[in-house]
């Protein structure tokens, strides 16, 4: 139960990041090595969450009005909801594309959300970055530890370039299993059967089904 927890809990820091987890954009740094801006991220994201009441109650409406006002500086949500969505990707026009990534990072608030009010005790240990210097993809490997085993919590990362430039998360391992990998069988079944539209439209009746329930 505690392993399962811990796994969601770890999940939810993808969306945390996401509405920016209250951290400025401004604290980024271009040169910021890899592993060290999981860490410092990951830190400033554990004593923001213990520190806001209102996430710990559960308030969730209030982390989708984040998630609709703050920028994403340190995610590739374009490129994450893009290999989420598969071929299909480029089938959709601009509109649907942004009406995707909407729908897709409130899907991911809600169905994480949970966990914020369970944070407590946990504390994150980023493993040893096995990179060269030149390389623009990497890897960051990462443990979440709290009551009972360790949840192993990864990051696939990529240097942008230009303005922004620095590293962007796009992908996301929990236990083993890559986030966009978990929902790209569903939602290519998905648009096989009813379009990109089709995607559109499920994807919002599952939002405001969870949104129903709390």
């Amino acid at each position: 139960m505690q392993r399962r927890f811990l796994g969601r809990w770890a999940a939810t820091t993808l969306a945390l990041w996401m509405m920016g987890a209250g951290l400025p954009a401004a604290h980024a740094a271009d040169d910021e090595a890899p592993d060290a801006l999981i860490r410092r991220l990951s830190t400033e994201m554990l004593d923001a969450l213990r520190a806001d009441k209102s996430i710990k109650a559960g308030e969730i409406d209030k982390i989708i009005t984040l998630v609709d006002k703050t920028i994403m500086p340190n995610v590739n949500f374009r490129r994450m909801t893009a290999a989420a969505v598969g071929p299909g990707w480029r089938q959709a026009s601009v509109p649907q594309q942004q009406r995707l990534q909407e729908e897709f990072k409130t899907l991911l608030v809600r169905t994480y959300a949970g966990a914020l009010t369970q944070v407590n005790d946990q504390t994150v240990t980023v493993k040893p970055l096995r990179a060269a210097p030149e390389d623009k993809d990497v890897l960051v490997r990462t443990e979440v530890r709290g009551r009972g085993d360790p949840v192993q919590l990864d990051y696939r990362l990529e240097k942008t370039p230009g303005v922004g430039a620095g590293w962007k998360i796009y992908n996301l391992n929990v236990l083993g299993v890559w986030l966009v990998d978990t929902y790209r069988t569903q939602f290519g079944q998905e648009i096989n059967a009813k379009g990109v539209d089709g995607l559109i439209e499920s994807l919002a009746a599952r939002n405001l089904s969870n949104a129903a329930k709390r």
